[in-house]
């Protein structure tokens, strides 16, 4: 376990330098731009080529798209516990984010003018599933049950296929109970260029949304001005914040669970007590003897784990603020989890008391698990169902409230020296 004090000399600076080694090389970047030039200007051949070279899996255009009929029947490979936690999901993410669907409003402004703000859906989405080694059915919950409940008309979904083409059943049985229906079996930067540029066989889309890799959340960055982008969710996360009250074996079992999705994430553990590193890490060894994914967790924890001794939460607080984790944990007394939580705000989602791992975001608490990554929850906050539309707002102005408007509008255009735009407003009244 690497461990360091939050007070020792440097701190910062070592603390800035881990957080750092999220982000690519130039050399990586262009590598993502050299493929999504090939997309753009290749289309469906390129498509085929990288897919082959990154999933092993040979694919024709016509291949691309997964049967409807396939789709509908995927239910049937799932038991009956495995669909009715599917459908739970799926109806706990729309009741949280029904609250939020926004409304189209009308009101006066002080010029007595109209004013007000319409809402629509957008017109096509692309939604970006991670898949192959682990299909994540929850993303399809996440993204899918949002664009949907906003009524999108068209939702293409993208997930790269297994070594035999073919996709998880149960990632498409959620998609069959979400209501997609336009399915690509398409992942990497391939998928990302494939939405924004659009191919021959498939249409581009207006925003591009889901989490991925560091390759996809580079790609997504690149596109972004040619498509919409909903956030930059990469690697996963989670910042574990204990005092004298956690409990060592639920604190290790949540750390362990971040950890087992696989490369590129950060762990971070800050406590107040300095044994208590010792004591996770006894837990850790003991819960890692049955985990079937221990090889992978281990590699995860020697590379991507930090330790963090603080004096007290206060610095904790801070500390939480510097990393902007995607997941925050509170494991600490109860009666200071509201006034900590209220403190903190650049995280992705809050997780209050040891009653609640972030294993509950994951899969169906209500809120989407696609959050901000690698320091980004400093400006970007968590998918919503206001991502799914477009605003455009409202103004009408009659004979009256003109009048009312006209000093205001002369004193810009005098101010900004553009006499055009003065006369646009003063010929009204010369008629």
């Amino acid at each position: 376990m690497r461990l360091l004090r939050y007070t020792a000399p440097g701190f910062s600076r070592r603390l800035a330098k881990y957080c750092r080694n999220t982000r690519g090389t130039p050399e990586f970047r262009d590598q993502v731009a050299r493929i999504l030039q090939a997309i753009e200007i290749d289309g469906d051949k390129a498509v085929s080529e990288y897919t082959s070279r990154f999933d092993n899996v040979r694919l024709s255009p016509k291949q691309f798209r997964i049967e409807t009929g396939e789709i509908r029947n995927a239910g049937k490979n799932l038991s009956k516990a495995q669909k009715r936690a599917v459908k739970i999901a799926i109806h706990c993410v729309e009741e949280f984010h029904r609250r939020s669907l926004p409304i189209s409003w009308k009101a006066k402004n002080p010029h007595r003018a109209m004013v007000g703000e319409r809402f629509h859906p957008l017109e096509r989405v692309g939604i970006y599933v991670p898949g192959g080694k682990v299909p994540l059915v929850s993303t399809v919950v996440m993204t899918a049950a949002l664009a949907r409940l906003a009524k999108v008309p068209e939702i293409a979904v993208f997930t790269p296929p297994g070594p035999d083409g073919a996709l998880n059943p149960g990632l498409l049985a959620a998609l069959n109970y979400c209501g997609i229906e336009e399915v690509y079996r398409i992942g990497g930067i391939q998928a990302i260029g494939a939405m924004a540029y659009g191919t021959a066989t498939i249409p581009s889309v207006c925003k591009i949304f889901g989490p991925g890799n560091a390759y996809v959340t580079e790609a997504k960055r690149q596109v972004f001005g040619i498509a919409g982008v909903d956030l930059l969710p990469g690697p996963s996360e989670v910042m574990i914040v204990a005092d004298k009250s956690a409990k060592p074996a639920l604190v290790a079992a949540d750390l362990l669970a971040q950890a087992e999705h696989g490369l590129g994430g950060r762990l971070f553990l800050a406590s107040t007590e300095e044994n208590f590193f010792r004591e996770v890490e006894i837990e850790i060894k003991l819960q890692l003897a049955d985990l079937s994914r221990a090889s992978l967790i281990r590699s995860i924890l020697k590379s991507d784990f930090l330790a963090i001794l603080v004096d007290d939460l206060d610095q904790a607080r801070s500390l939480a603020e510097t990393i902007a984790p995607e997941h925050l944990e509170l494991h600490i007394e109860k009666r200071l989890l509201n006034s900590f939580s209220k403190k903190v705000r650049n995280v992705g989602a809050i997780f209050l008391g040891d009653h609640t791992p972030t294993v509950l975001g994951d899969f169906t608490a209500g809120p989407s698990h696609t959050l901000p990554t690698g320091g980004t929850g400093k400006f970007f906050s968590g998918l919503s169902i206001t991502d799914f539309f477009r605003r455009s707002s409202l103004v009408q102005y009659g004979p009256r409230s003109l009048v009312r408007a006209r000093p205001v509008v002369k004193a810009f255009s005098e101010l900004e020296k553009l006499d055009a735009h003065g006369r646009s407003l003063q010929i009204r009244f010369d008629k």
